[in-house]
């Protein structure tokens, strides 16, 4: 037997090892869900088809939705637990379209911390079978939710800084228009009905359509929205606050104690998800360890501990973590707890090639 053919028959193994049930998603799904919950900047490299009626669908680009999906269709509430390994399928810069990943899947499980050290401990598994000792960076969304959620600020900018969150440049813009924003009264705002009537009137005077695009309500209620958002003054010690949170990365338990150190600093109630996090400190052995406050996945359903292994040369080859939302963003009528991980297959080869 081959190099090869011996790490996928172990991979193999170690996919059903995991007690659980082997999930093998359809490779023909709907394309909506994908653009309703990743966005267009996923949704680009969806290989995309239109069926007769117009309705879109891709190629399977991931294991995780229509597992969570079929999961909810079959009814919530037990625990479930499923692994895979088998072909997905993405554009790419660089490389085959299609491309195979493994991973587990852990729902409703009545202990998350246990359910996440599963995960972690198979992702690791995974990894040493093709003879890698990764580089481990941990990220703390449930961290960060709990620093905005008691930071002083208008409630209007909390959903706003959050949703930026894992996209560092956005972030960045966002927090730097904060900052630049003047401190100052604002001039009386006209009422909608007459900010409707006056849009109402330029766009006739345009000769632009009234329901066609944005209608003249529309228009007012952006505009409205957008000068309610910059009357709402965030004050500069919070915008500081965020930057040195943001600006924390490095050794693990270095960089714990520089968030404590922050939150006593600030008088903030962060003792839940710290722990969380050193909870699953001993059972990453002795793997290279790093938090970096800035890091999360750039989809709004994972909610607690995140993370990303890497081997030698820098590429991701596991991710992911705590994803209480997803299940409800699909359709769940509560949350439920979900953890889990995706192994790039096709790159594990890769660093055995070089």
């Amino acid at each position: 037997m081959s190099g090869a053919a011996l790490r996928r028959a172990n991979l193999e193994a170690l996919v059903e090892a995991q007690g659980a049930t082997r999930a093998t998603p359809p490779l023909l799904l709907s394309a909506d869900p994908y653009f309703d919950l990743a966005g267009e900047e996923f949704g680009r490299r969806l290989l995309l088809t239109t069926d007769a009626t117009g309705a879109e669908h891709c190629l399977r680009p991931d294991f995780t939705l229509p597992i969570a999906q079929a999961y909810i269709a079959d009814g919530v509430g037990k625990p479930a637990a499923f692994s895979y390994l088998g072909p997905i399928f993405r554009q790419r810069e660089t490389g085959a379209a299609e491309f195979d990943q493994a991973g587990i899947e852990l729902l409703a499980q009545p202990d998350g911390d246990v359910a996440l050290d599963q995960v972690l401990t198979f992702a690791r598994a995974a990894l040493s079978i093709f003879g890698v000792a990764p580089q481990v960076r941990l990220g703390g969304v449930g961290l960060f939710e709990g620093l905005l959620a008691q930071a002083d600020m208008p409630d209007a900018w909390r959903p706003r800084i959050r949703n930026r969150f894992g996209h560092t440049e956005a972030l960045n813009r966002l927090l730097t228009r904060l900052e630049a924003a003047p401190d100052m009264p604002r001039e009386a705002q006209p009422s909608r009905e007459e900010l409707v009537e006056d849009v109402t009137a330029q766009m006739v005077a345009s000769g632009l359509s009234l329901s066609e695009g944005r209608t003249p309500d529309e228009i007012a209620d952006r505009y409205l929205e957008q000068q309610a958002l910059d009357a709402a003054h965030v004050p500069p010690e919070t915008l500081k606050l965020l930057r040195d949170y943001l600006a924390i990365s490095g050794s693990v338990l270095q960089a714990l104690t520089q968030i404590e150190a922050l939150a006593a600093q600030h008088k903030l109630m962060l003792g839940a998800p710290i722990r969380a996090l050193r909870r699953h400190l001993n059972g990453l052995g002795e793997a290279r360890v790093s938090f970096d406050a800035s890091f999360s996945p750039r989809l709004d359903y994972y909610t607690g501990i995140v993370f990303e292994l890497t081997g030698p040369s820098g590429e991701i080859l596991a991710s992911g973590g705590q994803y209480d939302r997803l299940l409800e963003r699909l359709g769940a009528t509560a949350p439920i707890a979900a953890s889990g991980c995706s192994v790039w297959v096709d790159r594990l080869e890769a660093e055995v090639a070089s």
